[in-house]
């Protein structure tokens, strides 16, 4: 597995790179943001459908970037590996690839806490690979927005690092299975109900509600700073 920055005369810290994280015969592509300062850096798992490209992701990435965290977005499957709808609900999978891509990351920008923020399925994938003695690797913090925690079935009584469910107040059914979810945690936990948001949160202001949830997550538990 490898990690490449594809940088020129123009980028540095703060700038968002392009780099490749090869993965056994795969690589991966991902954006690196590490600004100057920064004490923890913010893993995003993207959910089913999705991609590093993702718009709501990349926003609440940039709200963690402007408070001082670095973030990596980055494709869990190939566009060829996409194209199986079973690999996209493979959390073990998933979770393998984060395990590999937070190791390899370690080695870039060590010193770092690491933190995750999962988004639908990508939320199962995260608190997958931060149960348990092998598969944390000292994670500090996740967070989940409009959430699968169920997906990780088991494995959720064995996550130690502090949590946050980020659920719409309208996502009625997601909102029960992270209910549930949460009632097997056995971490510091919490679960914030941001009012008037469905799934994607797409209602006016509730992104923005979501993001500060996890910004301010992120610094108590990555910085200290909350």
């Amino acid at each position: 597995m490898r990690l490449e920055a594809e940088m020129d005369a123009g980028t540095g810290p703060g700038v968002p790179q392009e780099v490749l994280m090869r993965a056994g015969e795969v690589e991966l592509a991902g954006t690196l943001t590490v600004p100057d300062g920064a004490t923890g850096i913010v893993v995003f798992v993207h959910g089913s459908g999705s991609s590093r490209h993702s718009p709501r992701n990349r926003y609440v990435a940039g709200v963690l970037n402007d408070a001082g965290l670095g973030t990596l977005l980055f494709d869990l499957l190939t566009p060829a590996e996409e194209g199986d709808r079973a690999n996209v609900f493979d959390i073990s999978l998933l979770a393998e690839r984060l395990r590999r891509v937070t190791g390899r990351l370690r080695e870039q920008v060590p010193g770092l806490r690491v933190g995750y923020f999962g988004a639908s399925t990508g939320a199962a994938a995260a608190l997958w690979a931060a149960a348990g003695e092998a598969g944390g690797g000292g994670i500090t913090a996740v967070v989940s927005r409009g959430g699968r925690p169920d997906l990780a079935g088991p494995r959720l009584a064995e996550v130690s690092a502090p949590t946050l469910l980020i659920v719409g107040g309208r996502d009625e059914q997601v909102l029960a299975m992270n209910e549930e979810a949460r009632a097997r945690l056995r971490c510091e936990n919490r679960l914030e109900v941001v009012p008037g948001a469905t799934h994607l949160f797409e209602e006016p202001g509730t992104l923005e509600k979501a993001a500060a949830l996890a910004r301010d997550w992120f610094l108590r538990h990555l910085t200290g700073d909350a």
